[in-house]
């Protein structure tokens, strides 16, 4: 696995909607800009082999970093995947639905739930939103939420910006009631 770089972004919310956040709403997101380990060898049928290779190094990457970057316990958690102009959606969706990468996830953050996803091919610089869910309990609402997320020059091309995304509470002055109430 070639990195280029490797980029954390750290946010705290101390207001919303004209109240207090206390303690402030912290996310955390680690993304690793990556050579596209398919790139230049035209429709590759079987990707079994790289996913092999990349995804499981990929995710010891990337697990301890965003848990350590958010620096508390993790109860919300997402991955991304944005592949270059060069190559396909399919090479992202590769390295990170797999267990051999989101298992590091899981295991770091105690969570047992899927991490929710986001993948796409998008030139350099593009904003995507890394949805996030409840590490314990899917239908867990007020941790339903998106971090916004972007590298100004990535991905290149020939790349894939991989990355993981981590919440240490529900959204600031979240007020649905939960799921269980409309069954």
């Amino acid at each position: 696995m070639n990195v280029r770089k490797i980029v954390t972004f750290v946010e705290e919310i101390h207001s919303e909607g004209g109240n207090a956040v206390r303690p402030a709403a912290r996310t955390a997101v680690v993304l690793a800009v990556i050579e596209n380990p398919w790139a230049g060898e035209g429709f590759v049928d079987d990707l079994g082999p790289l996913i092999d290779k990349v995804a499981p190094e990929l995710g010891a990457l990337l697990a301890p970093r965003v848990v350590e970057a958010l620096g508390a316990p993790v109860e919300a958690y997402g991955k991304a995947a944005i592949v270059g102009l060069d190559g396909e959606i399919e090479h992202g969706s590769a390295l990170i639905h797999t267990l051999k990468f989101g298992d590091h996830f899981r295991t770091t953050a105690n969570a047992t739930t899927l991490l929710p996803a986001v993948e796409k091919r998008a030139p350099a610089g593009t904003v995507f939103d890394i949805p996030l869910k409840h590490v314990t309990d899917a239908t867990t609402r007020s941790h339903h939420q998106t971090v916004e997320a972007r590298v100004a020059d990535a991905p290149r091309a020939d790349e894939i910006v991989v990355g993981l995304a981590a919440a240490a509470q529900g959204r600031p002055q979240a007020r649905l009631a939960p799921l269980s109430s409309e069954q």
